[in-house]
């Protein structure tokens, strides 16, 4: 398989691994990030149709708005536009026309998150498509210097405007494919004294910010400002303290709890709207003030239901339903659903 290619420039010691290899440390992160993004949800969805769009947990006033409010999406951005370069680079070895095979991808995940907006209108999925539309696939003819530098630029920018919605995930997306073309995410499991050091390194810089948002009296504008530097920051500290405890004896735990919500985490991402729904329709009360406990309460239903789920599926099938329909839609191609063998029961590069 070649390395280097016109389409997509990469840099020459940059390896393009075997298609049948998987970043496992991709899957546990996207899992914890699935399980936050689960609670921050809960309340707007559980209130489609009474301020569903922008309801979250209370991040200023709620410890656990404190440590999830702003602080998973980061997260997904970022995995997004890993699994876009990866995709990218899958695409670049097995296609005359890789862009071609990614703008099918990022077409077909607009139509998901269009269906998925009828369920509920906070839906992120058709954002994601649109500025990988027009973000991502251009970049793939920049640099990767270029790429790193307008992904930096993107990130300041919008920590100084306050906006978390679009200039943030556009910033996010240009970084992890940039972490893809320098290759750290090749080495991602690889350290434990570089996401240590880092992961302080963030700790010390969101500190005062958390607590600036827990206690200060702040307007609107700058309340903004700091939950969203605070969230990017945290954001930051959870993947290295993942990357650091996947170095541990813990791993084999982590991995059995986060990789298969992470392997399926497009279709709980979709079917959390359902399960959430029905389960919201047997609590009284405005979502927007249900206690916390009762919030965890809501999530450990979901998320039970949906581990169980998952790792019976994957034992089984390569993909989750929905992410097999979204590669069928990015290949024009059916591709095989269920594992020929038990060798090759993790198939595939971790951007699926």
């Amino acid at each position: 398989m070649p390395t280097n290619t016109p389409e997509l420039a990469l840099p020459a010691a940059l390896p393009v691994p075997d298609r049948r290899s998987r970043i496992n440390a991709l899957d546990v992160v996207r899992g914890f990030a699935l399980c936050g993004i689960l609670l921050v949800t809960i309340p707007p969805i559980a209130s489609t149709g009474d301020d569903a769009v922008v309801g979250h947990v209370n991040a200023s006033v709620n410890w656990l708005g404190l440590l999830t409010a702003h602080r998973f999406f980061p997260i997904f951005s970022l995995l997004f536009g890993i699994g876009f370069a990866l995709q990218m680079r899958s695409a670049t070895g097995r296609a005359a026309r890789p862009r071609l095979i990614l703008l099918r991808r990022l077409l077909a995940l607009f139509g998901i998150g269009l269906l998925h907006f009828l369920l509920w209108p906070g839906d992120i999925l058709t954002t994601y498509a649109l500025v990988g539309l027009v973000v991502l696939l251009p970049a793939t003819w920049l640099s990767r210097w270029a790429e790193a530098g307008l992904a930096t630029a993107l990130i300041v920018v919008s920590l100084a405007t306050g906006d978390d919605r679009l200039t943030l995930v556009a910033g996010l997306f240009l970084l992890g494919s940039a972490l893809v073309r320098y290759a750290v995410v090749d080495r991602i499991e690889r350290s434990t004294r570089v996401p240590l050091a880092l992961g302080l390194l963030l700790a010390a810089a969101a500190a005062p910010l958390v607590w600036v948002q827990a206690t200060a009296d702040l307007s609107d504008a700058q309340f903004s400002g700091v939950m969203s530097a605070s969230g990017l920051l945290l954001a930051g500290v959870y993947v290295c303290a993942l990357l650091v405890l996947l170095r541990t004896p813990l791993r084999p735990a982590l991995q059995a709890v986060f990789a298969p919500l992470g392997r399926m985490a497009l279709t709980n991402y979709l079917t959390a709207t359902i399960l959430v729904t029905v389960i919201s329709l047997g609590i009284g009360g405005s979502p927007h003030t249900w206690p916390s406990t009762q919030i965890l309460l809501i999530a450990a239903a979901v998320l039970t239901i949906q581990w169980t789920w998952s790792a019976l599926w994957l034992r089984r099938f390569r993909y989750g339903p929905v992410e097999w329909l979204w590669r069928w839609a990015t290949w024009a191609s059916r591709p095989a659903m269920r594992h020929r063998s038990r060798l090759t029961s993790g198939a595939r590069v971790g951007s699926d």
